[in-house]
């Protein structure tokens, strides 16, 4: 957590982050990796009423889960 809110502060994002140490949240999302790897690379877009407005998954180009989020934010539209 101390992480994420260095991030945030270092960012000013202006949304909440997740922190999911026991990876409970990963699992839940199906990007759970068994034993100790890192969880699957994925970004969930969520509207305000909580519904998933796209998922981009990608585990080499990062910039282009920002680009997709933000693509899916303007746009309004399901992305999944």
């Amino acid at each position: 957590m101390d992480r994420q809110k260095a991030f945030d502060d270092k960012n000013d994002l202006g949304f909440p982050l997740l922190s999911d140490p026991d990876r409970e949240i990963a699992r839940l999302f199906g990007v759970k990796r068994i034993g100790p790897l890192p969880s699957k690379r994925a970004t969930f877009v969520i509207g305000t009423d909580r519904k998933i407005l796209g998922v981009i998954n990608s585990e080499l180009n990062m910039s282009g889960h920002a680009d997709k989020a933000l693509e899916i934010l303007r746009s309004g539209a399901s992305a999944t």
